[in-house]
Order: C-alpha cells, then sequence, then structure tokens
C-alpha cells in the first residue's frame, strides 16, 4: 500500500515516519536527523548539542545573498570522517596487536577545491595524513600543502620524466613522496631521472591482482586493468631496479580493487594475494616496508547494509579489521616485518561532509475538476462521463473488489483510444479530446483513492500512480552538480528538509533547468531498493520547497560540466562553535554568467557592444525607444553579474 496516496492530515503523521521514510536513520550516519519543528538537523560531531537546524541555516545564508542552490560544506564532518577512520584502525591493530601502524592518504581526484583540501591537511595534521596524485596539477596541489614530514605522499597516475623529476627534488626537499609505477615504462624514465639528478624517488609497484571483484567498478582489477604490474612485469621491473642500484628505494606495494568495494569478501580475496606478492618483494630484497590498499573503502548510501551498488555489507570497523588482521597473518607466517598500512580512502572520508541544497520552481499540472457536461457531447465523450460515474459508486473501503478495479481502468483506456482514434480522422474537435483526456485523469485519480484498500493490485493498475505522479522543477543542473546520477546511475539520499511532519500526498521525480531530457533525478533510495519516484508535498504558494541531495561530496563537485552553460553553485564552510551556533569559514561563489561565457571563449563586453550597436541601429529605424533599449542593456549588464541559476 503506497502511504504517499493515502488521506494524511498533519496530525497524524510524525517526523519518525519521515524518518523511517526516507531512510534518515539508515544512511545519516548519526549526522542528520529530524526536529520537533520537521525540519532536518545536522550534528556534524555526531553531539545532539552541537546540531544546527538546515532550514534555518539555509534561510540565514540567503540573507547573506548566497542564493540556492547551495553547497553547504560542514568541515566538522570531514574532520570527523578522519577521526572515524583512523580510529578504527588503531582500534584493529590494538586488538589483534598489529606490529605497525595505520597512515593514511586522501586522493585529490576525490574533490580538489582548495578549502577541501586545505582543511583535510589542517584537521589530518595529528595523524601524518597526507595526499594521494593521479596527475601534474594534483602533484603540485599536494606538494605546495603536503608540509608534514612524516606525511605520505602517493603519485599515482601517468608519469613523463618531469613528473618523476619533480617528486625526487621533493624528496630532497623534505618531503615524502613515493613514485608507485603503474606502467611497465616507467621504471626507465626512472633509473633515467636518477642517473640525472644523482638522486632517487622512493619508489612503489602497482600490483594487477586476480583477485575478482564487483560492482560498478568490477573492471578495475585483473589482467585488464587499466594500471598495474603483472607479475611477470614486477619481476622484470625488481631486476632492472637492482641493476640500477635502486632496489633499495622500492619501499611500497599498492593495489586497489574498485571505487565502491560493497562486499567485504572481495577485500580479503585480494589482501591475501597482495600479502603473498608483498612477502615476496621482500624476499627479493626490496627493504619495502610500505603496503597501499588503495582505494575502495565503500558508502552506505541507501542504509541497506547489503552488498548492493548502493550499499556495502560491512561497517568502517570491520574493513579496518580485515586489513589489518590479514596482512598480520601473513607477515607473521613468513616472519617479516610488518609494514605501515596504507588507504587511499577518498568516498568514505568527503561523501558526507556536502549537502547540496536546491529549490522547486514548480510542479507539472494535472486536471483535477470534472469538465461540466454541454448536454451536446459526442458518444465517446458519454461513455467515459459514464465510467467515471461508475468508478466512484464503488466504496472506499476494504471490501474493493480490484477486479471491478481493472475492468473499469480497460474501460476508460479503449474510450479515450476512441476519441483519440476520432480526432485523428477529423471527427473530434480539440474541445472535445480536451474534455476526454480531462475525464480520463478524473478517472485515473478516482481509481488511486481505492487502490489503497486492495491488499493485491492487478497488474494492469500498478502503473497507476506513476501515471498520476507529477514532475518538480528543480533549480539545478544534474550535469552540474549530481553528474553521477546521470552518468554511472549513482543514487543518492534526495529528500525535503523541511515540511517533515506534514504527510507527504504527492508522487514525482525531479527535472533540472537544463534543455537536455536526461537532466532529471528519477531514480530513489528505497531500502536497498530503487524507486522511480519520492514521496513529496504540494507546493504551497509564495513559500519555497527546498530539496536536499546527502552524501554527495566526493566526485560530484569536481567531475560537473557545464551543459547549457549553467557554472558552479555558490558553495560555504560551516564550523559549528561551542554555543551552539556556527561559523562561516569560507564562502566561495558561484560561477556568473559572464564567467561561464568566458570559459567557452566569449568576451562577455564584446557580446554587450554588439547588442548596444544593434539597440542603435534599431533606435534609429525608430523600432526601439531610447529607455526600452537602455532597459535592455541594463538587464545584460545585470546579467552577466548574476549567477546562471534561477533567482
Amino acid at each position: 500500500m503506497n502511504q504517499a496516496n493515502q488521506p494524511s492530515t498533519k496530525n497524524n503523521w510524525t517526523v519518525v515516519d519521515s524518518t523511517n521514510l526516507y531512510g534518515l536513520n539508515r544512511w545519516g550516519a548519526d549526522y542528520f536527523s529530524i526536529n520537533q519543528k520537521g525540519h532536518i538537523t545536522v550534528s556534524p560531531k555526531r553531539e545532539e548539542d552541537s546540531s544546527l537546524d538546515l532550514m534555518e541555516l539555509v534561510k540565514e545564508l540567503e540573507d547573506r545573498n548566497l542564493t540556492l542552490p547551495l553547497l553547504i560544506r560542514f568541515d566538522d564532518i570531514l574532520e570527523d570522517r578522519l577521526r572515524q577512520l583512523h580510529q578504527s584502525f588503531e582500534k584493529a591493530i590494538n586488538q589483534y596487536n598489529y606490529k605497525g601502524r595505520y597512515q593514511g592518504v586522501f586522493p585529490v581526484k576525490c574533490n580538489q577545491h582548495r578549502h577541501v583540501v586545505e582543511e583535510l591537511m589542517t584537521c589530518g595534521r595529528r595523524w601524518n595524513f597526507g595526499l594521494e596524485a593521479g596527475s601534474k596539477a594534483e602533484l603540485l596541489i599536494a606538494l605546495s600543502l603536503v608540509e608534514d614530514s612524516k606525511a605520505l605522499l602517493i603519485c599515482n597516475g601517468y608519469k613523463d620524466q618531469s613528473y618523476i623529476e619533480t617528486t625526487i627534488l621533493a624528496r630532497q626537499l623534505g618531503r615524502q613522496p613515493i613514485v608507485v609505477i603503474e606502467q611497465a615504462d616507467e621504471v626507465e624514465r626512472i633509473i633515467t631521472a636518477s642517473n640525472e639528478l644523482g638522486a632517487a624517488p622512493l619508489i612503489g609497484l602497482r600490483a594487477k591482482l586476480s583477485s575478482r571483484s564487483s560492482g560498478r567498478w568490477g573492471n578495475s582489477i585483473g589482467e585488464n586493468a587499466k594500471f598495474g604490474l603483472s607479475i611477470p612485469e614486477i619481476l622484470r621491473t625488481v631486476e632492472k631496479l637492482r641493476n640500477a642500484n635502486l632496489l633499495n628505494d622500492l619501499r611500497l606495494l599498492h593495489f586497489h580493487v574498485g571505487s565502491q568495494i560493497n562486499d567485504i569478501a572481495i577485500l580479503k580475496d585480494a589482501l591475501q594475494e597482495a600479502g603473498q606478492i608483498y612477502v615476496e618483494l621482500h624476499r627479493l630484497g626490496a627493504p619495502m616496508g610500505h603496503l597501499d590498499v588503495g582505494g575502495g573503502l565503500g558508502v552506505d548510501y541507501d542504509g541497506s547494509q547489503r552488498a548492493t551498488e548502493a550499499s556495502t555489507n560491512y561497517s568502517l570497523q570491520n574493513y579496518a579489521n580485515d586489513v589489518v588482521a590479514t596482512i598480520k597473518e601473513c607477515c607473521e607466517f613468513n616472519n617479516i616485518q610488518m609494514p605501515i598500512l596504507i588507504s587511499e580512502s577518498g568516498r568514505a572520508i568527503a561523501s558526507h561532509f556536502s549537502i547540496l541544497v536546491f529549490n522547486t520552481l514548480g510542479t507539472s499540472t494535472i486536471p483535477e475538476k470534472v469538465p461540466p457536461n454541454t448536454g451536446q457531447e459526442s458518444l465517446i465523450i458519454r461513455n467515459l462521463r459514464e465510467t467515471l460515474a461508475n468508478i466512484k459508486q464503488i466504496p472506499e473501503n476494504s471490501s474493493i473488489d480490484s477486479s471491478k478495479l481493472q475492468e473499469a481502468w480497460n474501460d476508460t483506456l479503449k474510450f479515450k483510444e476512441d476519441a483519440l482514434n476520432a480526432f485523428r480522422l477529423g471527427y473530434l474537435k480539440i474541445t472535445e479530446r480536451s474534455v476526454a483526456e480531462e475525464l480520463t485523469w478524473s478517472s485515473a485519480m478516482e481509481l488511486s483513492k481505492r487502490l489503497e484498500y486492495c491488499d493485491v493490485i492487478p497488474e494492469g493498475l500498478t502503473a497507476l500512480h506513476t501515471n498520476l505522479s507529477k514532475t518538480y522543477y528543480a533549480n539545478l543542473s544534474i550535469f552540474r552538480s549530481a553528474p553521477d546520477t546521470w552518468a554511472i546511475n549513482q543514487l543518492f539520499p534526495i529528500m525535503p528538509i523541511h515540511r517533515l511532519d506534514e504527510k507527504p500526498t504527492q508522487l514525482g521525480h525531479f527535472a533540472d533547468l537544463t534543455c537536455d531530457s536526461d537532466g532529471k533525478l528519477a531514480r530513489f533510495i528505497n531500502s536497498g531498493e530503487v524507486k522511480q519516484l519520492l514521496e513529496l508535498h504540494p507546493i504551497k504558494p509564495n513559500e519555497k520547497y527546498v530539496i536536499g541531495m546527502f552524501l554527495g561530496g566526493a566526485y560530484q563537485e569536481v567531475m560537473g560540466n557545464l551543459h547549457n552553460l549553467f557554472g558552479s553553485t555558490n558553495s560555504v564552510h560551516i564550523r559549528v562553535t561551542s554555543d551552539r551556533g556556527y561559523r562561516l569559514d569560507h564562502v566561495v561563489r558561484g560561477d556568473t554568467k559572464s564567467d561561464v561565457l568566458q570559459a567557452m571563449e566569449h568576451d562577455p563586453e564584446e557580446l554587450l557592444e554588439r547588442l548596444r550597436i544593434a539597440s542603435e541601429k534599431a533606435i534609429q529605424n525608430r523600432k526601439l525607444k531610447i529607455s526600452d533599449a537602455s532597459r535592455l542593456i541594463d538587464h545584460i549588464e545585470t546579467s552577466l553579474r548574476k549567477s546562471t541559476y534561477l533567482t
């Protein structure tokens, strides 16, 4: 039975109902809840006395001329995620008596924004937290920010000669960059650079594991993986390093089993294989000392705790326990020193700290009034009207015969099709076709009310709720702010951030501002499943209806594009204060129309001048008043300075 379509009033719906409906208690990770006002609250430190009312916060940010859509980043959550990661590994190390330590790095590709990376370096210093770079530009960011001489800088991705030389010089500067050999030809460039500079970088090897993987990134390991060395390539690389007197600089083994590991068994298999490779490298004479288990620590987006693409069947502590226990067992059995354990956890650190908040601009409409009888209607219209009357006579109670509902709907669809055919042949006027469609909608709504009392819904009526659903027009660009929902069907928790003490009585999905039919949010979390429609509230006149997309702090903010020239949104960094308030640490203004035009190599000043010249010609031809020309130019000048979104 679909709760969203049941008759309801505010009095018989509670915030607990909303919590259960949207799964907030399953995916919120103790950061998000609902207060008695029906507003989402955010507890960045997972403490009730430091919670913030998200709706009130949005209003206060709007008062600062920070218009929606708005990206709100809670830096306390970022710090708390770091703390949880390190505490989990520390607990596992103590529990299993592991003779080594854990030292994490953040993959810059996950979120390259300056204030995000700087915040991670600041609050991660107590753990000697470092960075992972996958490109030259990311390497520059990492070199400038990793000032802690004990922090690691893992260098992945393609590397040319200058990249390698930069890492060698950075090592002499006091940094700890580890150049991970991911392609067989990189070893020659390392040898050449080392000979030319008379110094070597710290070196790592990335292994292609034969262990299976699963999920969306399942093909990122194995023989056909994009990066990594096969066992024969590893052996040849070791010999080349030995011959070049660089084997003593081989300090790390790295592997990667996917961006979102959903099944802990996959990690266990990979760890066992990698552990044996690490042991063999040690036997071949490399000092080693570091084992990098890569990324992949997953996020439970839907709260189902299952091995699905939107969830995981393990906790953060389970993950740390398996890494520590498996590598300890392998090293103990082979009587070698236990390595420093490294992970490149980006998604698990950054996902929770960012919330995308956007407003809705309106909804599609479905006719709700029955068109009046003109007294001179065609037979087709009279048949539709009679069918509607028969549906209304069916009582709304538990004794409904569902077969009667199915029969009535079949009749409705047949008469509607008759009306369409008659219109095509010219026997039905457009006004009559309009009446036919309105009567069809009225019949569908009456049937929908009665379906709520059916224990079993006939197969032919299962799509009725979908047909009656509404499109909510969202003030955002999916391609800019939530690209993974379009590109790879990623699921994120999406829900209203207010009115949660009211029962949502509509079913709907979201369409964005772009002119692309793919610009929509029409897949939502549903306790481990996927639903095409979300329970929403009717929009009230002159009142904003505000929606939040949660757990999007990883990748979404850096992978968006300029489809239809919608640019970045306003974003803010929030820190909670001891007086149950907050501090606005950083404000990053979103792109203006001028910014996105310049990104596409258009000159805003030249554009404006062209329009000015055109308006002067129109004035001379007496097609445009001087006052109207001035108004047009003013509108354009103002527009160039403003956001690409609607205000």
